[in-house]
């Protein structure tokens, strides 16, 4: 098959995978435990794509496929193994099943470790280490560190104080209430993919910009300006619920991206050039992500039962999130980049 028909195909065949594991779970251990592991695998995922191009470690970079696929999701598997076992000791004090402290905690630990690889291309450790898969693992704990730091700044849980999952010593008592923040970490990852389905455009007009760390700083000033406004017009200005906000635009459009740009590897509008391009990006990521998001709402009370949409739990907010980008996004990219579309396009 070739591109866009392989990666629509790759897609529905992926979420059919996705929504048939999501259904071996009641939505506690959903929600809980399953959402939690798989968040762990995705930053080394991220690491594995963006940094080792697939490519490291070596002894399962030069397989054929599926035993190239099949090694990188065992060293991952291994990493995340790891990584679970940390934080879940260290942040979630060892407190079962994860709280909502330690899982907020996880899910922007992804958000971060995109900014450390895609952003700032691992810099400045990728410049320094020359050994890739030091350098690589490097940039993990880092984004880790840098995420927990962050995290205990920001967040704030004391609005929780009385309900059942509410743990005292866990509150960070940072500076934002937590649903809030997570809906500004969701929508600056938005932003993030935004600027990548222009091509980086306008910066790519600025050669001296195209350099790190020159363009992790630039990118990340624009992405702040730009979820910023996002945010703000949602919440504030439309007066949206933070996690109904959420729910509706960033992890859509974040879900979209990852369709058009990994999945059918941006090949709508590859004609195009320029702005064009990625305006016509853009809005492509915005109905398939507004599309797909409402099948998977539609789909939830087959797959695990109603759920109650809205505070003070937002389970139908949880699962649609948990679903979209803990569960499908990285099956997705495990296909399309770890086993590169193996039995529908021939190997590269």
């Amino acid at each position: 098959m070739k591109q866009p028909l392989a990666g629509i195909v790759a897609t529905l065949l992926v979420m059919a995978i996705a929504l048939g594991f999501i259904s071996l779970f009641d939505f506690p251990t959903f929600a809980g435990w399953v959402g939690y592991l798989l968040l762990c695998i995705i930053p080394i995922q991220i690491v594995t794509a963006v940094l080792w191009k697939c490519g490291v470690p070596e002894f399962a970079g030069k397989q054929s496929q599926p035993m190239k696929g099949i090694s990188l999701l065992v060293v991952n598997a291994v990493v995340a193994a790891i990584v679970a076992y940390v934080y879940f000791q260290y942040v979630g004090a060892a407190i079962g099943p994860p709280t909502p402290m330690l899982g907020m905690c996880t899910i922007v630990s992804v958000i971060i470790t995109f900014w450390f690889c895609i952003m700032w291309g691992g810099w400045p450790f990728t410049a320094i280490i020359k050994n890739q898969l030091v350098a690589g693992l490097v940039t993990l704990v880092a984004a880790y560190v840098a995420n927990y730091i962050i995290f205990r700044f920001i967040f704030d849980y004391s609005f929780m104080q009385g309900a059942p999952v509410y743990v005292p010593q866990l509150d960070p008592h940072g500076l934002v209430p937590a649903f809030n923040a997570l809906a500004f970490y969701l929508t600056l990852l938005a932003s993030m993919f935004l600027i990548i389905n222009f091509d980086l455009w306008p910066l790519t007009n600025f050669p001296s910009v195209m350099k790190q760390p020159t363009l992790g700083i630039v990118w990340t000033i624009a992405c702040f300006i730009l979820a910023a406004i996002i945010y703000n017009t949602g919440v504030r200005g439309f007066g949206m619920d933070p996690m109904q906000f959420m729910v509706r635009v960033p992890v859509p459009f974040v879900f979209g991206t990852i369709v058009v740009q990994n999945m059918m590897q941006g090949s709508l509008f590859s004609s195009l050039k320029g702005p064009v391009k990625g305006v016509a990006n853009a809005l492509a990521v915005i109905v398939i992500g507004q599309v797909l998001a409402a099948f998977y709402r539609a789909m939830m009370p087959v797959v695990t039962g109603p759920l109650k949409a809205g505070g003070p739990g937002y389970d139908a907010e949880v699962w649609l999130a948990t679903a979209l980008l803990s569960v499908t996004f990285p099956f997705l990219i495990f296909y399309a980049a770890f086993f590169d579309f193996w039995l529908l396009k021939k190997p590269e």
